[in-house]
């Protein structure tokens, strides 16, 4: 019973229930798979300007190459590319869709599959409150194939 008590004053006293954070989360994500989806060049304001944005890129004879953008070029990246990505048919879908709680913000894990290329690979969204405003995404780790 105390440990339930201590639960709930823990979340009461952070401002936001869990499920309100998750909620929050889950919007963010399905705005910004509708918006990738529809090849919307808006999914970049999804970004806050200060997230990381890290990518590993996986070859086939095994080797490795990190990239990390900062999320402003990163963001000029995506409306760049959403009309090449239109004409190709460059999109993805995911599955395996977690959300997890991190302190005040969640974390989002899910498989991306991408139609275009034929291969799946982990992804992992940290969305929250973007410099004290609105819920965005505050770092996002990926693999990806060449």
């Amino acid at each position: 019973m105390r440990s339930t008590i201590a639960v709930l004053a823990c979340l009461l006293s952070a401002g936001i229930p869990a499920h309100a954070s998750e909620a929050r989360a889950q919007q963010v994500f399905a705005e910004y798979q509708a918006r990738a989806r529809a090849f919307d060049p808006a999914v970049a304001d999804l970004y806050c300007d200060t997230a990381i944005i890290r990518n590993v890129r996986m070859y086939p004879d095994g080797q490795q190459r990190t990239l990390e953008l900062p999320a402003p070029k990163y963001k000029e990246l995506i409306r760049t590319a959403m009309p090449l990505a239109k004409a190709r048919g460059d999109h993805n879908t995911y599955s395996d869709i977690e959300f997890n709680a991190e302190g005040s913000n969640v974390r989002i894990a899910a498989i991306r599959y991408s139609v275009l290329k034929g291969y799946s690979s982990p992804i992992s969204i940290l969305v929250g409150s973007c410099n004290g405003g609105k819920w965005a995404v505050l770092e996002e780790l990926s693999q990806s194939r060449p």
